[in-house]
C-alpha cells in the first residue's frame, strides 16, 4: 500500500511561482511513475504531468507546458511541480498520483494524495 501527501500549495497573485511537493511512504515507490492532476469546483479531473521512476519518460499538459516542471527525488520518495507563471486557471486541488507506468498515470493511476489547494488571484 502506498500513501501519497501533497504539500506547498497556496495563495498566490497571477504571474508568481508555487512548488509543490509529494511524499510517498515507501521507498518501492522509486519504481512506480509518478504524476500531478487537478480539479477546479464543477469541473473534471485535469492531468497536468507525469515522470517515469527512471526520469527517462517526462510528460506534460499542454496547459502547462513551458510553465510547469515536474521532478523527482527517488532517495527522498519525494515528487515536486514547480509552476511559474501562474494563472488564475491554475487555481485548483492539485493531487499526487502513482502508476507502474507514465501511461497508467494518464488513465488510471493507482494510488492518490489527499490534495494540496492552490489559488492563483488577478
Amino acid at each position: 500500500q502506498v500513501q501519497l501527501v501533497e504539500s506547498g500549495g497556496g495563495l498566490v497573485q497571477a504571474g508568481g511561482s508555487l512548488r509543490l511537493s509529494c511524499a510517498a511512504s515507501e521507498r518501492t515507490v522509486s519504481t512506480y511513475a509518478l504524476g500531478w492532476f487537478r480539479q477546479a469546483p464543477g469541473k473534471e479531473r485535469e492531468y497536468v504531468a507525469a515522470i517515469s521512476g527512471g526520469n527517462s519518460i517526462i510528460e506534460y499538459a499542454d496547459s502547462v507546458k513551458g510553465r510547469f516542471t515536474i521532478s523527482r527525488d527517488n532517495a527522498k520518495n519525494t515528487v515536486d511541480l514547480q509552476m511559474s507563471s501562474l494563472k488564475p486557471e491554475d487555481t485548483a486541488v492539485y493531487y499526487c498520483s502513482a502508476a507502474r507506468t507514465v501511461a497508467s498515470i494518464r488513465v488510471a493511476p493507482a494510488y492518490w494524495g489527499q490534495g494540496t489547494q492552490v489559488t492563483v488571484s488577478l
